[in-house]
Formats: structure tokens, sequence, C-alpha cells
């Protein structure tokens, strides 16, 4: 066989074609690349390949994620946030799954299909014609023996040429076989060379596939980013967000308020009940409880007359939101300055300089704090009941209205920055009404005066809590920041050892 590929070689070559060896190699080469691109390619279709557009539709999962969303929303109702979320993204799905059908027909006719045609047909064709050329040569090859034989056994010498019946029609047979020969020497010498020539469109498949993809990924981004601002739309007006951990500004943006609803809540509801508690803001809730009312204010919803029976728990949820934060109360900007301030020796200067901080607040943290600070400044009213002095108050409560940047730990905050911002807070709880003139309305919106269920939020509908839970009490809660209500113990120890013990009531 192999000496029958050489002759056919050597024949090819006559005609020109001295590269078939390399021209062949490179056939099966390409053969396979395109075959197996062929199959790779098929696989990454999400759609089934040669049916109708809609039978592509059903089964691609980008419809059946779009589908699934859409009902979700119905089942929700577009009057709630996750409803609206669920309808449009279900709707921009359906819409990226067209996108994708489009794409993936277009792959199909002028990608896949034609290397297809290439790998199982065109090369395949190819292939088959020199076989059958090499079959032709044999053939040619066996006539011209048995031509030449026939002139041996006439006893003719090779330079006459046999004659009679039997001889002519080996010669037309020999000649029939060299002009099959030749015919199918030019047309695979044609295909061959046709083959080369186009490999420029063998490589424009490819192309094609990049340039398909490049459309497909610029109308899907088109679309997302269509869509994109109705979602920050619909995030950005419902007004029923977590307040805690969310900075200030924005929380009283969101709700158009000027306090802080959990401040509001909280303070409201101690100024009726709380008054007169014991180590308020000091002594640790019930783990559970705080986190249900911390939950209850996160989502609007407040059941007065339940949280109205533990006032440690109210403290305990104002004490956490001031703590979570992002910015404290006090803010970053001015830490420096309440630290200086703190410093001075000179009483009158001091208080100049923490009134010089306290205008610079921003507006919406002035506010806040300035209610704070007159809350804090009536419960001292109540100190010989409740023994909470303004320097009790602003060690428990100060680390939660002011810190650095970069906290270290518990141990390292209960040192002398500690009692820098006790000595802050402290002067300007006891001297509030110079800080601040003039009476503030507590109960700004009128909710949380009565043991009612009450909302903060127009949109949201009263709703009965769940039986509390009586026998998580006194366990100490851990908030995320490093210092929290289950620390205040260790540090009104430390403040008392550095020299606050005579002015600090023992609980």
């Amino acid at each position: 066989m192999r000496k029958t590929l050489n002759r056919v070689i050597c024949y090819l070559s006559s005609s020109g074609l001295l590269l078939l060896p390399e021209t062949s190699k490179r056939l099966e080469l390409v053969k396979q690349v395109s075959h197996s691109a062929h199959k790779k390619l098929t696989a990454c279709l999400q759609g089934q390949q040669g049916v109708d557009v809609d039978k592509k539709s059903k089964k691609l999962p980008l419809t059946t994620l779009a589908q699934c969303l859409v009902e979700g929303a119905v089942v929700l109702g577009d009057e709630t946030l996750l409803g609206k979320m669920l309808k449009l993204c279900g709707e921009t799905q359906d819409k990226l799954a067209q996108e994708l059908i489009l794409f993936e027909l277009t792959t199909e006719k002028d990608v896949i299909e034609p290397l297809s045609d290439l790998a199982e047909v065109e090369i395949p064709n190819i292939q088959k014609q020199r076989k059958h050329l090499a079959k032709l040569v044999l053939d040619m090859d066996s006539a011209r023996t048995r031509f030449y034989q026939s002139s041996k056994s006439s006893g003719m010498s090779s330079t006459l040429q046999p004659t009679g019946a039997k001889a002519d029609h080996l010669r037309e047979e020999m000649e029939e076989a060299a002009n099959r020969m030749e015919i199918c020497r030019d047309q695979l010498s044609a295909d061959m060379y046709s083959f080369v020539a186009k490999e420029i469109d063998y490589a424009s498949y490819f192309q094609t596939l990049i340039e398909a993809q490049a459309e497909y990924h610029r109308k899907s981004l088109e679309l997302l980013q269509s869509v994109l601002p109705l979602i920050k739309a619909h995030q950005e007006s419902w007004v029923e967000k977590p307040c805690y951990g969310k900075p200030l500004e924005e929380h009283l943006a969101l709700s158009e308020r000027d306090i802080a609803f959990p401040i509001e809540a909280c303070v409201t509801m101690l100024l009726e009940c709380g008054m007169q508690e014991e180590g308020l803001f000091r002594i640790a809730p019930s783990a559970s409880k705080l986190k249900k009312l911390k939950a209850s204010l996160d989502c609007g919803v407040l059941d007065v007359q339940e949280f109205s029976v533990d006032p440690h728990a109210i403290a305990g949820a104002l004490k956490s939101y001031l703590r979570e934060l992002p910015e404290p109360l006090m803010t970053f900007e001015l830490y420096n300055n309440w630290i200086q301030a703190s410093n001075l020796q000179d009483q009158e200067k001091r208080l100049q300089a923490l009134m010089g901080a306290c205008e610079k607040l921003p507006p919406a943290n002035n506010k806040n704090f300035k209610y704070l600070i007159k809350f804090l400044s009536k419960l001292t009213e109540y100190q010989d009941v409740n023994k909470m002095t303004p320097g009790n108050i602003a060690i428990v409560l100060g680390p939660n209205l002011l810190w650095t940047h970069n906290e270290g730990n518990i141990t390292e905050m209960m040192t002398t920055v500690s009692l820098q911002i006790v000595g802050i807070i402290e002067p300007i709880i006891q001297h509030a009404d110079w800080f601040f003139p003039g009476e503030i309305e507590f109960n700004i919106t009128g909710n949380y005066g009565s043991p009612v269920h009450t909302n903060h939020n127009a949109n949201y509908s009263s709703m009965p809590s769940p039986d509390m839970d009586h026998l998580d009490r006194r366990q100490n809660d851990q908030s995320r920041r490093p210092l929290s209500v289950a620390t205040d113990n260790m540090m009104l120890e430390f403040y008392k050892k550095d020299g606050y013990e005579s002015s600090f009531l023992h609980f």
C-alpha cells in the first residue's frame, strides 16, 4: 500500500502538487481540529440543537429561571419589594434568554454546521478521492502489465506493437485505465488546491464565532444596564430598610426623619418606664430579648407594651444602635478635636472647646447628639434612685458615642483614651442646657408613648410579636464592636481603680 501511495505522489507531483505529503498531513490535522471544535461548541449550546425557536426556548435554563422568578413574583405580590424584584429580574432573564437563542442560532448556522461539513464531508471526500486514485493507479498498472505480457507472449520485439483483436482490446483497456486515473488525479489536484486556498474561509468561522459572541454580550450588557437603574430605584424608594449598622444620614434620608428611629423609640419608651430603673445602661439585658427588640426595630414593627416591661433591653438596644453605626455619632473627623478638648486643664477652656466641637458636628449628627444628651441629662435627675450620675453614664455610654478608626482590644480601650472619652461626655451631660439651650420634645412622632402596637413607617401594618422567652435573663450580649454592654462591669471596675471610685455610686 505504501508503494502504491508513493506512486500516487509521483503521479501528482508530475502535475505540480509537490507539497502533497505536507498537504495530506495538514488535511488530517484540520479534520481532527474541526471535529473537536464542532463537538465542544455543540456541548456549549444551552438549547437543543436543530430544533425550532419555540422548542429551543422551552428547554433553555434561563427560560426556566425566568418563569420561576415571575411565578414567585405573583405569589409574593407587586406590593412587596421582593415581589417587585422577582418580577423585574424574571422579565430580564426572559429577555436574556431570547438573546441567547439568537446567538446560538447564529452560531449553529454560521459556525457549527460549516465546521461539521468541513470535518465530516469536505475533508473525507478528498480522502476518499485519494484512495480511489490509488485504486485507479493499480488498475492502470494491471492493464499495462497485461498489455506488455501479451506482446512478449506473441514473440514480438519490444519496439513493435502487438496486433490483433486481443491486443487492441488490451491497448484500449490500458488507455481507458490511464484516462480514468488522469481524470481522478486532476480532480484530486483541484480539490487539494481548493482546500489550501480556502483556509481563510475556514478561519473565518472562528472570527464569526467571536463576532457573534461580542454581539450577544453587547446586547446582554445593554439590557442589564437598562434594567439596573429600575432595580436601584425600587431599592432606594423602599423605606423599610434595616437601621442597625447603616449610616445615620442614609437612614434619616430614607425614613424622612430628623431623629433616628431606634434613638427616638428607645428614648421615648425609657422616659415612660425606665427613668427610675437602677443601673440603666449598665446592667446587661436578656440576650434573647435584646436580639428580639433589635430585630423588631430593624423591621419597623414595635410592640411597646411588650418591651416596656424590660427597660434594660431598651437601653441595650439603644447602646447597640449607637455602637453599630459605621461611624460614631460624634464622628471620626472630629475625634482629635474631642480628645484635645478633654486634655485642657482649665474647665472654662475645656467647655468652650467642647462647644466648638459640638458646633462642628454635621447637622444630622448634631440633632441626634443633642436629642440623646438632653435625654441623658433628664436621666440624671433620677440619679438618687437609678444610680446613674453623669460620670456613670459617661463610663458605660461614652465608648458607644466616640471611638477611633483603629480600635485595639478591650484592655487597650480601657486606658487613657477611654478616660478621655468619659471626660468629654460627663461635662456635656452636666451642662446639657448650656450646650443645647431650650426644651426638647422627645416624642416627636407621637408613636411610642402608649403601650400599643405602633409602627414608625406608614407602609407597615402593626403585627403582634411572638411570645417572649423568659428563660434567658441576664445573659451578656456580644455586639460586633469590641466594646458592648457585656464589658461595662469591667470598665466600671477599671475606673474605680483609676480614681473614679469617689464619684461612682455602687449598684
